[in-house]
């Protein structure tokens, strides 16, 4: 197969970095080399983290993925705006629509762009955007920590790997204690995306 390049962004303290080993674990279980690279920031202050994640036959560390990026999973909307660079024609953009304002807005220093800019922005950029309240499908479940798995659930149903695969890698990943809810959680980012493909 063709290597398969995903970034995923968020918040400080919305579980990217989880994400991002979970999807490069779904990769090495699928059979797949998978590389994950990390770039925090200043994440315990509520600022950008972002995962790079490859797989492929054999690929190299995913540190320069500009304009290669095939899917950004995106935990909030201007973080999914920030990222066009990383993106090309034929990328697909998954997002929250859940808005947490940086610092900069909150303090008055800036303004957050309007929800209808963002979504021309990725809309002219790629060619697929799929975007839901995944914060709210969250609380939904009873777990607003469990956001970032439901937005790997709704990826999972972009791509061609066994449920099974991705239900592996996220027990592996979350503490046994909490294994069903973030199943659950999984299931209901792929039935959200099952819905709007």
């Amino acid at each position: 197969m063709k290597d398969v390049n995903i970034l995923v962004v968020g918040v400080g303290g919305q579980g990217t970095v989880l994400a991002g080993d979970i999807l490069a674990e779904v990769g090495m279980l699928a059979g797949f080399d998978s590389k994950k690279s990390d770039i925090l920031g200043l994440a315990i202050r509520g600022g950008s983290v972002v995962s790079h994640i490859r797989w492929g036959d054999k690929v190299n560390a995913p540190m320069s993925m500009r304009g290669k990026v095939d899917y950004l999973l995106a935990f909030e909307p201007l973080e999914a705006l920030r990222q066009l660079e990383y993106l090309n024609e034929k990328s697909t953009v998954v997002y929250n629509e859940y808005k947490i304002p940086p610092v900069t807005v909150s303090s008055g220093l800036a303004d957050y762009p309007e929800e209808a800019l963002i979504q021309k922005a990725l809309n002219e950029a790629v060619e697929k955007v799929y975007r839901f309240n995944a914060t709210e499908k969250a609380l939904g479940i009873g777990a607003v920590k469990t956001v970032n798995v439901i937005l790997i659930g709704a990826l999972s149903a972009l791509l061609d790997v066994d449920v099974a695969v991705w239900e592996e890698a996220v027990k592996k990943f979350v503490p046994a204690k909490y294994s069903d809810l973030n199943l659950k959680a999984l299931h209901t980012g792929r039935d959200l995306m099952e819905a709007m493909k």
